[in-house]
């Protein structure tokens, strides 16, 4: 083990951050890039755009899950999440080589249009990030102590990702998407494949500081081999019954992927609007329900519904913007020439990932300490609701789309950092990479709503600006939800102004 490790020193943190950076990173070049390209290069419509953006909701579903179950479970190359990392990485690296090529492959594969290429090229390229993404989250809380330090690991991630963000978004600003896109494959491969061969991980999950060889020698005594534990203990309905808040959106989800393969589709909107009842229900179940004089493990799992609940709505917003920004912006401002338009485009993420990598260390994680990670969330998204807002009311220039973008990533900046802290001391932790998986589908899914819901609507509609009405109203609710939220245990008893008072009272009563 690194002395860094041994002392969690701000560099190992950093070290920590890399491979969830590489799979940032690769984000991020797809979602500056990607609806660019097909648009620009290609010609393909919205709506269409929406259904390759589709890849990778269903990716996730399919992907966080599993590995996440996996990665709990097994031990192999000295660590339970490194073999995925390092597979995850470089796939995803070769992927984002094949995506400034897609036209190289469709001729080379004798192909008629452009679409299914897409579809194939960003499916793999999804599946690739996540294979890497859920272990990559899950081995912060493996290797850090419950409380602060997690919270420092997380707000660290996304300090070092988000400042890598920015890097990619100034890249494709200053040069353009194709130098982005080449220079996105060798960081992918190198922060994804290095760091984990200097991070080491425990066997045994849920034992954070406690004797590694006393464990072994317990799990040989059980028969248990190098820390691999058994798949008995998971079945289909503690997943279904774990994440009841998102049952309307997985219902969605499997009618939308239907409906694009067969054509079927429910006259009217009556099913969709049952849909968004049913949805509305489930999480107003979980958010009213209280964990008080429950079981610790029943308390959990009250808990962890209510952060689903909470979180879901946050990304139909977030996901929107990022997909369809560039349809706004072609809207108000017209006339701009396709490069023009990317520029833009690559502008606007930057200001938002700037203030996305600048604000975890410097003062989410302080105020987190002092006021409660969900009271900080909560009013960091209510912060990005304003700058739809702002956006959708002033957004007539560049400049001021940048302006409002800063806004709204303080809540973006919250959003990939806090609720994985939240989440992660909710829930059983010899069950991080299930309950990782698990809660990515409160990304994932809400993101399908995007793809396929809001892309017909924005494509149907001739004020674009409805993006962002959506994006506001949805991101509001969301923040609502939040502050219904229990906050995490160590918040309510390491609190350091509760701690300060409760040193001066032993003090004061040790000189009585």
């Amino acid at each position: 083990m690194l002395d860094i490790q041994k002392r969690l020193s701000n560099s190992f943190y950093a070290l920590l951050a890399l491979p969830a950076t590489a799979m940032g990173f690769a984000l991020t070049v797809q979602i500056a890039a990607l609806s660019w390209i097909l648009s620009t290069q290609y010609g393909l419509q919205i709506d269409e755009i929406g259904i390759v953006w589709a890849t990778g909701p269903i990716a996730g579903i399919i992907g966080q899950v599993v590995i996440g179950v996996i990665s709990d479970k097994v031990w192999f190359w000295n660590g339970r999440r490194r073999p995925f990392l390092i597979i995850g990485g470089v796939l995803a690296s070769l992927m984002i080589l094949a995506l400034p090529n897609i036209g190289v492959i469709q001729e080379g594969l004798g192909l008629d249009g452009v679409l299914g290429i897409a579809i194939i090229v960003s499916m793999t390229l999804d599946l690739s990030i996540n294979l890497s993404f859920n272990p990559a989250r899950s081995i912060i809380a493996d290797v850090t102590p419950e409380g602060r330090e997690r919270t420092k690991g997380y707000t660290w991630m996304q300090t070092v990702s988000g400042t890598f963000g920015v890097l990619a978004y100034l890249i494709g600003a200053v040069f353009d998407n194709f130098v982005l896109l080449y220079f996105g494959v060798g960081l992918v491969f190198f922060f994804s494949v290095i760091p984990p061969l200097f991070v080491k991980e425990p066997k045994y999950l849920g034992k954070y500081g406690e004797d590694e060889d006393e464990l072994d020698r317990e799990a040989a005594k059980r028969g248990d081999l190098d820390g691999i534990q058994s798949f008995d203990d998971i079945s289909l309905m503690e997943i279904l019954h774990g994440i009841r808040p998102l049952w309307g959106f997985l219902v969605y989800a499997v009618y939308a992927i239907a409906m694009r393969l067969t054509g079927f589709e429910f006259s009217g909107y009556y099913f969709e609007g049952a849909l968004l009842a049913i949805t509305i229900f489930f999480i107003a179940e979980a958010l009213m329900k209280s964990e008080a004089g429950k079981s610790s493990e029943e308390a959990g799992l009250i808990g962890f519904r209510k952060v689903l609940a909470a979180h879901s709505f946050t990304w139909i917003g977030i996901q929107s913007m990022f997909i369809y920004l560039f349809a706004f912006v072609d809207f108000r401002l017209p006339g701009m020439s396709d490069d023009d338009l990317g520029t833009v485009v690559n502008w606007s993420f930057f200001s938002l990932n700037l203030v996305a990598a600048i604000l975890p260390v410097l003062a989410l994680e302080p105020l987190a300490n002092k006021f409660g990670r969900v009271k900080v969330h909560a009013v960091a998204l209510a912060c990005t609701a304003a700058g739809y807002v702002g956006i959708l009311a002033f957004g007539f220039s560049p400049w001021a789309i940048y302006l409002w973008m800063a806004v709204v990533g303080i809540g973006w900046a919250s959003t990939i950092s806090l609720p994985f802290a939240i989440m992660s001391q909710k829930i059983d932790q010899g069950k991080m990479g299930l309950y990782m998986g698990l809660f990515n589908l409160s990304v994932v899914l809400p993101q399908l709503v995007a793809s396929f819901g809001v892309g017909e609507a924005v494509q149907a509609a001739d004020d674009k600006g409805l993006v962002f009405i959506i994006c506001a109203g949805t991101v509001a609710f969301s923040s609502l939800a939040w502050f219904m939220v229990k906050e995490p245990e160590d918040e309510q008893t390491e609190n350091p102004v509760l701690l300060d008072q409760e040193i001066e009272g032993e003090a004061t009563e040790t000189d009585k």
